[in-house]
């Protein structure tokens, strides 16, 4: 008999249920809201099944990302949601080919063609699914469903991020201060979401119809389905939203379910219970806010010092100064009389209507000052906070102030002798430096508000709690969680996970209070000691009322701090104060009440390709405001300046494509407008031209069609500049072009005298992705070009023209004027910005150098940054004013690889060395590779001269508000003056590591539990004492964030934290201690490691210690006299030592799931690597090999003897080369695999160093180095590796279940399949070559690991797994990210949906 069956779907943030009768008809279904609160929300639903249901028995089957952990503890039946939402789909709409599902904090797109459902889920961000749509409504002050019915009155769109809820935040503030109705926000959100959605997840695939819509947000808001259907271009009949349509992986869990164990719900309720009730804590606690309640009130005595005197109202007229704060959440008010007494404070949410906020606020002072019996008139009032223009506009106020010049001021006031400021805000953090009473350095959040006031407000109300409650539980929690210092999207899982391991809603809330701090102490401020922020620090801010917020700032730091009794309300004080200075004719309130009321009308703007919409407002007191508009070129709010500063960037543009050329040339070759096309396209157009082809060049950027075409992008946290390619190859597609040009370009011809001048991975390799995603019906033609070697760059144009039909004799002559024309190029931009600079001197104007990335002058990437900058009257100037100087960076932590950071590291090398009417500003992208080293560096080295860096972070994010407030907080600073700097600071690193420290124990960072233990052996054959670190643990992760930028790769943090733990450990000596790490040149960010464990040597005391550069051929100039290896005695040891260990772990991994007794694999392990580390420290070089090869033979027998003869499903493992080898990294993915039962293919170092013989022989091929090693004699080498390499594979292969080691070469060419053999960044075509290898000898499964964010992996991993897939259809292939914040939860979904394929 069959019986009814549970289908229970635990999500993130709400619960569902439904119950099949035994025909599979739903007899009960709920949905709720649990609020963090699992228990008590499963407790109420399974008393209502019993009330409804009484003893009948059910069978039970779980789902959901919380669902995963009430499986893993009671052992119920779980089916991963993807695979239950198929079931549903397979059976009740067979016809659907795509699922969009919608969750509280996921989204998924599930392609349904084939057998196995392909299923594309957001790694780690929840932008754009039910959490952030909550977040957007309460920013609205409204609900979800509000919003909806919002949404539905809608006329136009406006842009908003929604990749971050943060970043969207700051969008809908600015639309918010330009008056933009709430009905079209709505609607925009909605926009945003179905943007963020498909752009994240299709990967390149096109979302065919028909579309089912799932999840809660789906099957609720009807506004969000229509976004969707309309984005996708989609009829009604293309769609489907079943009745519903929440429950879907609930439902199809219960059709899912077996009879295999039968219960009552009050059964199944006490099972539950039993053991998911709260016990003894598994994860490590921070230090309790507070020790207890009375040192808490002692605690809030003593801080709440500083103040200004408050008086009443008196009677009479009186003369007050107003100073309001129209914030991104929140509206404050502060009047004061003329001897600066505070007579009124209003604080109030401005609820999304800045105006009738600020309105409301001046009505309750009026009310207030006709009760007190008071006339007042303003005499000066002042506004800041992002509603500045729109209120000043408004209210027809006196004076506009930047925000940090308001907190610098009220700050100033009420402790004369400040050093250091922070102002927390709702979704924006401040910090200010103070010397001897001048600002030294100002610090804004770049773009992310993971640290301020709205993420511990979202927070708090997904968790079903207040602000003010949820602060009060922080301060009594007494086991703090360690949450990170990600972003509220990014921790929501972390906090999922801590309430698994114990954790109350104290702990997490006290957690979230030392996440803000840690956030803005290490990722903002990048802080290494307390004492860069003196000695007298003030914190203020709506965040700082947090007790738990400000006592975290206090135990991370160890400084006391001050606060007002009022820290929300000192951006409205300042602005008082600053009215003060103004005193104006004065204005009644009533006055300024009436000026607020308007009128208003739509106008078009045809200034440019961008077409805005801009809604004029009038209002009464005869002021104008504009909003829509993207820049101020033809509508400003701000009045015209009475000089416009120039523009270097304008006239670059013009300099750039200004050029003729042949209309009726042959072929006709397309040139799309794209990353280094502004670097080196006066070279190609000349050098095109001249031989007879008609050049094409690809409209400018505008969001239309990079919307349009942006689907195709294969990675989702890739750069826009790389994003926009896709519309920019589109383009010409449309325009007819025979065939499309995109360079292969590896090295950009140097500035300077850097060892390299590399492209990075995207710049060079992107046109691996575009030929992977885009199906051109066209050729695109990618020669490898080096522009650093004229000769060799001669030979790589000739090849290419001549295939094309072109005369060799008119090649010679164009490419001579082409070179010239590139040249002069260069001299024009180095003459425009040189002529700039001179006017700015004569007429003692501020000249900004905007540097960025020769693409950052594409205006739709730059959002027109300069235009606006000049539009303040400040002349900008590019990073071209270095072009061909010889400027030293070598003061700098910083290994010159790439051609476009060593040039901006030139420049700001220069500006630190200007006066102070000379300023730095960097442009870098969101997601930027390189710039997670080189900002800290400029940072730092603009530092040590006394100035600071304003860094703008853009994307595809349009609304300039926070650059703006950026740019002005420089402007603003430098008016009111920097204490002198004498001399610059001098700069300081570790020393070399010469002759006199041989004799100093060498740390080696931990690797791979396979060759690490045998590094100390190798190294004491070359004459150094060694040591392994121990692998690294969660303290890795902290200090690695603290003492390296936040954004640079995972493995760069763990080695740093490792390096600096083990050094604060004491159990080192530093001064007889050198830490070693490898450099393999190229241009991936790893031969930067050595630049960042100097400088965090440096930042955590260990300046004495030296670090080795161990690099093998790799082409870098390292100056350590004191080592060298003595390769005739080391390197058949390394060899061997490679291969028996290569030969080992794959013996080791096939016989842990055949073992006969459990553990047996890993004693043999162990065994056979102390074997090796004998060998190694006994035998002699020439008979070292044939040790390792007969040890290996013994190791066959043993491993054979233990090893069951049973077939088990295999997993090939891939990725980044410290990711795919250490277990604490890809969090014990492989061992996982392993308890399993499922056979990981592991990786082997053999390959990695294979490549080598490869590369070598391709790069010589394309004329990118001119190698003095012949290619018979590579080929020769190569042999005899091989076969050596068949020697061990022989051995080896006597075990039944070996996987043999491969050929390099057989992957190379299965590799030139798929991606170009140039690719040689990371692990360059290597990756995609071993994916290939698996599918070709049987090994269908792999999965790919990477760290979040590797500028290699977006090209050689995520950018063509299309292409990968198209080849070998039968792949079932996962990429997973790591960082050191992401939790197990993410992770584990998406393996278990892996793994189903797997099994099924």
């Amino acid at each position: 008999m069959k019986h009814n069956r549970i289908g229970l779907d635990v999500g993130s943030t709400t619960l569902k249920v439904v119950v099949l009768d035994d025909h599979d008809n739903i007899c009960f279904s709920t949905y709720v809201r649990h609020n963090a609160r699992i228990r008590e929300t499963l407790s109420v639903v399974f008393s209502e099944l019993g009330e409804r249901f009484g003893d009948e028995l059910f069978g039970l089957t779980i789902t959901g990302s919380v669902g995963l952990g009430i499986a893993e503890r009671t052992q119920i039946p779980f089916v991963q949601e993807v695979v239950a939402s198929t079931a549903y789909v397979r059976r009740y709409h067979p016809q659907a080919t795509t699922l969009i599902d919608i969750g509280g904090e996921d989204a998924k797109v599930v392609f349904l063609k084939g057998e196995t459902p392909d299923m594309r889920m957001n790694s780690n961000c929840a932008g754009g699914t039910g959490a952030f749509i909550d977040q957007m409504a309460l920013l609205l002050d409204t609900t979800p469903a509000g919003l909806d019915r919002l949404a539905q009155r809608a006329v136009r769109i406006h842009p908003i991020a929604s990749r971050c809820g943060v970043f969207a935040k700051t969008d809908i503030q600015n639309l918010l201060a330009k008056n933009v109705s709430r009905e079209e926000i709505a609607a925009s959100i909605f926009h945003a979401v179905a943007v963020q959605t498909v752009v994240t997840l299709s990967h390149g695939c096109d979302i065919e119809a028909p579309v089912l819509f799932c999840g809660g947000p789906l099957a609720f808001l009807p506004s969000l389905r229509k976004a969707f259907a309309e984005y996708l271009h989609l009829d009604g009949t293309q769609t489907i939203c079943p009745a519903d349509a929440q429950l879907l992986p609930a439902w199809g869990t219960a059709l899912s379910g077996t009879d295999a164990s039968l219960r009552a719900a009050d059964e199944w309720l006490a099972v539950i219970a039993a053991n998911t009730t709260r016990g003894d804590r598994t994860y490590k606690a921070l230090p309790a806010i507070f020790e207890n309640e009375e040192a808490h009130t002692a605690w809030r005595r003593q801080r709440n010092t500083g103040t200004f005197r408050s008086v009443p109202i008196p009677s009479g007229r009186i003369g007050i100064t107003l100073g309001i704060d129209s914030g991104s959440t929140t509206t404050k008010i502060a009047a004061f009389d003329d001897r600066q007494q505070l007579l009124f404070t209003h604080y109030a949410p401005n609820n999304g209507n800045p105006i009738a906020a600020v309105g409301q606020g001046l009505r309750e002072l009026l009310a207030a000052c006709r009760t007190a019996g008071a006339d007042p008139v303003v005499e000066g009032s002042c506004v800041t906070g992002y509603g500045e223009d729109l209120i000043k506009a408004a209210f027809g106020l006196d004076a506009g102030v930047i925000e940090t010049i308001a907190h610098y001021l009220a700050a100033k006031e009420i402790t004369p002798d400040v050093s250091f400021i922070l102002d927390i805000g709702g979704q924006d953090m401040k910090a200010i430096f103070v010397e001897h009473g001048a600002v030294t350095r100002m610090e804004i959040n770049e773009a992310c508000s993971s640290g301020c006031g709205s993420f511990i407000e979202t927070f708090a109300r997904s968790l079903g709690s207040g602000v003010g409650v949820f602060a009060a539980q922080a301060c009594t929690a007494s086991h703090p969680c360690d949450l990170g210092t990600r972003c509220t999207v990014f921790m929501n899982s972390r906090v999922k996970q801590m309430l698994r391991e114990g954790a109350s809603m104290a702990d997490i809330a006290a957690g979230l209070s030392y996440s803000v701090v840690k956030n803005c102490l290490y990722k903002v401020l990048k802080l290494r000691s307390a004492d860069e922020m003196g000695g007298r620090i003030v914190v203020q801010g709506g965040t700082m009322r947090n007790d738990a917020v400000v006592r975290a700032f206090e135990r991370l730091t160890g400084r006391e701090v001050f606060r007002s009794d009022r820290p929300e309300m000192m951006g409205a004080f300042g602005c008082a104060l600053y009215a003060g200075k103004l005193r104006s004719s004065g204005v009644s309130l009533e006055q300024l009440l009436e000026t607020a009321s308007c009128t208003s009308d739509m106008l078009q703007c045809r200034g440019c390709e961008n077409r805005c919409m801009v809604t004029r407002y009038r209002f009464s007191g005869g002021n104008t405001y504009y909003s829509g508009n993207k820049c101020e070129r033809h509508f400003s709010n701000k009045g015209s300046c009475d000089v416009q500063g120039e523009n270097a960037y304008a006239e670059k543009l013009r300099l750039l494509f200004d050029r003729s050329g042949l209309r009726e040339g042959r072929p006709v070759v397309g040139i799309p407008r794209c990353l280094n096309t502004y670097e080196e396209y006066p070279f190609w157009h000349t050098l095109l031209s001249d031989c007879g082809i008609s050049v094409v060049l690809s409209d400018p950027s505008n969001m239309r069609t990079y919307e349009h075409n942006v689907r195709r992008v294969m990675s989702d946290n890739i750069c826009f500049p790389a994003k926009l390619v896709h519309a920019h190859i589109s383009d010409l597609v449309e325009k007819g072009v025979d065939r499309i040009l995109m360079p292969y370009v590896v090295y950009e011809q140097p500035d300077g005298k850097e060892i390299n001048s590399y492209s990075c991975p995207i710049v060079a390799g992107y046109s691996d992705v575009v030929r992977s995603v885009d199906n051109l019906s066209i050729p695109l033609d990618s020669p490898t070009v080096s522009f650093r070697n004229e000769k060799r760059l001669y030979r790589q144009c000739s090849d290419y023209l001549v295939s094309l039909g072109v005369a060799r004799r008119k090649i010679r002559t164009a490419f001579r004027r082409a070179l010239d024309e590139q040249r002069a190029f260069a001299r024009q931009l180095r003459e425009l910005n040189g002529g700039i600079l001179r006017r700015s001197r004569d007429a003692g104007r501020l000249t900004l150098l905007v540097a960025g990335r020769p693409y950052h002058a594409d205006p739709l990437i730059q959002h027109k940054i300069a235009e606006m900058v000049a539009g303040m009257g400040v002349d900008v100037i590019t990073d071209d004013i270095v072009r061909g100087e010889n400027i030293s960076t070598a003061d700098t932590h910083y290994v010159a690889q790439w051609a476009y950071a060593n040039r901006i590291l030139r420049a700001a090398a220069w500006a630190s060395r200007q006066d102070r009417n000379v300023q730095f500003v960097e442009l870098t992208s969101f997601g930027c590779g390189p710039d997670a080293l080189l900002t800290d560096e400029v940072r730092d080295l603009l530092g040590r001269h006394g100035k600071s860096l304003t860094l703008l972070k853009i994307d595809d994010v349009s609304n300039t508000g926070s650059l703006k407030l950026r740019i002005r907080s420089l402007i603003e600073s430098l008016k009111l003056g920097h204490a002198s700097q004498a001399a610059p600071r001098p700069f300081v690193t570790t020393p070399d590591f010469g002759e006199r420290d041989r004799k100093r124990k060498i740390l080696v960072p931990f690797f791979t539990p396979f060759i690490s233990p045998l590094i100390p052996a190798l190294l004491k054959r070359a004459g150094y004492e060694a040591e392994n670190l121990p692998m690294s643990t969660q303290a890795s992760v902290e200090s690695g964030l603290r003492y390296a930028n936040n954004e640079i790769c995972y493995p760069a943090t763990l080695i740093v934290g490792d390096i600096v733990n083990a050094l604060q450990s004491g159990r080192h000596d530093p001064t007889e201690t050198a830490v070693a790490i490898t450099q393999t040149g190229g241009q991936c960010r790893a031969s930067n490691y050595i630049a960042l464990i100097r400088k965090g040597l440096v930042n955590a005391g260990f300046a004495d210690v030296p670090v080795i550069s161990v690099s093998p051929g790799s082409g870098l100039q390292t100056t350590q006299p004191g080592f060298r290896i003595p390769w005739l005695r080391v390197f058949r040891g390394a060899v061997g030592a490679v291969l028996f260990t290569d030969c080992l772990a794959r013996l080791y991994y096939a016989t842990a799931v055949r073992e006969t007794e459990p553990g047996e694999a890993a004693s043999l392990r162990d065994w056979y690597l102390e074997d090796a580390k004998m060998i190694l420290e006994s035998e002699s070089e020439s008979n070292i090999l044939d040790a390792f090869a007969e040890t290996l033979g013994f190791a066959v027998e043993a491993f054979s003897r233990k090893c069951r003869p049973v077939e088990r499903p295999k997993v090939g493992v891939v990725g980044e080369i410290f990711l795919k080898f250490n277990p604490f990294a890809q969090k014990g993915l492989i061992d996982w695999l392993t308890d399993r039962r499922i056979e990981a293919v592991s990786p082997i170092l053999t390959d990695f160093f294979m490549q080598g013989f490869v590369n070598r022989e391709i790069r010589n091929r394309s004329g990118l180095d001119s190698s003095r090693i012949p290619g018979w004699l590579l080929r020769q080498g190569a042999g005899r590796m091989q076969r050596l390499i068949g020697r061990f594979n022989g051995i080896a292969s006597k075990f039944p279940y070996f996987q043999p080691i491969g050929n390099v070469y057989e992957s190379a060419e299965a590799a030139s399949e798929v991606i170009s053999l140039n690719a040689q960044f990371g692990e360059g075509w290597l990756l995609p070559g071993e994916v290939a290898m698996f599918a070709r000898h049987g090994v269908r499964n792999v999965v790919s690991l990477q760290p979040f964010g590797c500028i290699a992996n977006h090209i050689v991993s995520k950018g063509v797994e299309k292409r990968i897939r198209g080849l070998y259809p039968q792949m079932n292939l996962l990429s997973l990210d790591f960082d050191g914040s992401v939790s197990d939860v993410n992770i584990m979904n998406r393996l278990l949906l892996f793994v189903n394929n797997l099994e099924n």
